[in-house]
């Protein structure tokens, strides 16, 4: 089997497992949804960078000495069914890498990253990729069970806070803005102070 160094080589209409991506020595960063390859967008601006430390520092700060662990992408979290065990590479067709993900099973955790739904998961849109967002990913972290789902949007300075209810659905907990202080119903003593996640060097 040749090696698999361009994006060209693939055929994006064809169905890929886990197995067939961990092979792939590519220069774009990729997704796999449902078996089909998905390009992510072009490097993160400065506005998304530091919105994307600035929670990550929080978070870390948060979680030091605590049994859940962040992670920052490029971080591979591997999604199936919630009613599934943890399955085999060959049987996974969906890897995305969320900004931020929040992990406190540690089964699910293993050197290639997460094999399973993490608890708590933070989209930070930018230009081109609001659709994948908003839809595909909703849908996916759905499905998986990731319990909560947050959607942050750089130009609004506002978060839109998502958690599964008891049928397995989302429900838009809260709408955060400006100076709010933001609350994770998973981890309801963290307070999140919009004005510091905003904080940017790039108006």
């Amino acid at each position: 089997m040749p090696k698999i160094t361009q994006l060209s080589q693939l055929d994006l209409n064809q169905t890929y497992s886990y197995a067939d991506y961990l092979t792939w020595q590519l220069n774009e960063a990729v997704e796999l949804i449902k078996g089909k390859i998905m390009l992510m967008s072009p490097a993160p601006n400065v506005k998304h960078q530091d919105i994307s430390a600035n929670l990550t520092t929080l978070l870390h700060n948060f979680f030091k000495h605590k049994k859940c662990r962040v992670y920052a992408a490029l971080f591979d979290v591997r999604l199936y069914d919630r009613k599934k065990s943890i399955l085999a590479n060959q049987d996974i067709h969906t890897v995305v890498q969320p900004d931020l993900s929040v992990i406190c099973n540690p089964e699910v955790l293993d050197e290639q990253g997460c094999n399973g739904a993490p608890d708590w998961i933070i989209e930070i849109l930018s230009k081109g990729n609001s659709k994948r967002e908003m839809q595909i990913k909703f849908e996916l972290y759905r499905e998986s069970g990731v319990q909560e789902y947050w959607i942050v949007y750089p130009n609004d300075q506002a978060i839109h806070q998502f958690v599964l209810d008891d049928n397995e659905h989302y429900q838009l907990k809260h709408m955060y803005t400006d100076d709010d202080i933001a609350t994770p119903h998973l981890f309801p003593e963290l307070a999140v102070d919009l004005t510091e996640v905003f904080e940017t060097w790039q108006k």
